[in-house]
């Protein structure tokens, strides 16, 4: 696994903790400052920037995957409810479908979230890293 996976695997283990985004950025300076030496850190820096959305939908799922995802949950629902009130098999499929894109969506969004973590305190090591000495 190289730098750029654990890093941002790093990143989702800090989304799982509710906690600002300035203090999930901090807790995750000190990991990355520990473990990543410097030129890993330029290289893992520039394939975030070139990979990441920064706009369309891309961007919108995600800065707001559960909203996204919100319609595809109510497919499932309605395919569920379908079903058994008119007993009809077919609907079963609505269900199914609505979920996994559901799914799908929302861990899209999840690791699009970590990768915009990682960039942003890639990008605040090195503003402190450049700042003026007072």
């Amino acid at each position: 696994m190289g730098q750029y996976e654990r890093l941002v695997l790093m990143a989702e283990d800090e989304l799982t903790q509710y906690s600002s985004d300035a203090r999930k950025i901090e807790k995750l300076r000190q990991k990355i400052g520990l473990s990543v030496t410097r030129e890993q850190q330029k290289e893992v820096k520039a394939a975030l920037e070139t990979e990441l959305p920064t706009g369309g939908i891309v961007k919108l799922v995600e800065t707001q995957r559960q909203t996204v995802a919100l319609p595809f949950w109510g497919i499932a629902g309605l395919g569920l409810l379908f079903g058994i009130s008119l007993n009809q098999p077919l609907d079963y499929i609505a269900a199914v479908g609505g979920t996994a894109a559901a799914i799908a969506i929302q861990k899209w969004g999840w690791q699009l979230y970590a990768k915009r973590l990682v960039l942003d305190t890639l990008v605040d090591i090195e503003t402190k890293i450049n700042a003026p000495k007072s």
